[in-house]
């Protein structure tokens, strides 16, 4: 019988092996001699919370494996002010290929854990390795569902119901392996943020925040531990089938 390579057996990496993000990320789609030639140019980094990762229209250098934590991207407006576009977690990746400069800001929403690596590396790979190509482009795919669903979030549904789907995109991200049961976990945003990605005033969102509580269907410790006792009941609470 030929001995499965993975993990814990194969020629990865010792950098790699304990890597949170192996094989949920990009990072799955290369082989034990590609990671040695991609870890020979990575850096593993931690960021805290509001610490700026990527400015917008900056030049491209380096692109990064979210491996904990969350990203929020922002983009600024004519007046100056900020707006929240989108939230990456582990094991997402941060950064657009083949452009010059970034279209988007990157912020720290929670304290992160990234493993980066050179622009140029990273894109000679994808050209030499179409699994690598195809599993980027799925996890691009899959921001741009989220994108498109998020729409429908804002769009079409009442303020309880977006404040319910905010906390469900949390909860999905944090746990994906399980749709049913409970989840904990730290809001990566203030309320303040909430409220601007969610279009909503900071008072809305407290009110259907306590609102959620009272129905039993979220627990709140603090300002931002939140408790989901029943994420079938806060699917529900969305308003989506």
């Amino acid at each position: 019988m030929t001995e499965r390579k993975d993990i814990h057996n194969s020629d990865v990496p010792i950098v790699c092996r304990a890597c949170e993000a192996r094989h949920k990320g990009i990072c799955g789609a290369l082989s034990g001699d590609e990671l040695l030639r991609l870890s020979k140019h990575t850096v593993k980094r931690t960021a805290a919370r509001k610490q700026e990762l990527i400015h917008e229209e900056d030049e491209v250098h380096t692109y990064s494996n979210i491996l904990s934590g969350a990203v929020k991207l922002t983009k600024l407006m004519p007046d100056g002010r900020q707006q929240i576009v989108g939230l990456q977690f582990a094991p997402d990746f941060l950064g657009r290929p083949f452009v010059s400069e970034s279209s988007f800001g990157a912020e720290v929403a929670a304290d992160v854990k990234l493993c980066s690596f050179p622009k140029d590396v990273l894109e000679t790979m994808l050209v030499e390795n179409p699994e690598l190509e195809n599993r980027l482009l799925r996890q691009v795919l899959k921001e741009l569902d989220e994108a498109r669903q998020w729409m429908l979030v804002l769009g079409r549904m009442t303020a309880k119901e977006k404040v319910a789907s905010f906390l469900s995109l949390i909860a999905n991200h944090i746990d994906p392996e399980h749709d049913d049961g409970s989840v904990t976990f730290e809001l990566p945003l203030s309320r303040a943020e909430i409220a601007d990605y969610l279009g909503l005033t900071i008072e809305t969102v407290s009110r259907q925040f306590t609102a959620l509580r009272k129905d039993g269907i979220i627990e709140i410790e603090g300002n931002r531990h939140i408790v989901v006792p029943d994420r079938e009941a806060l699917k529900d609470a969305t308003g989506s089938t």
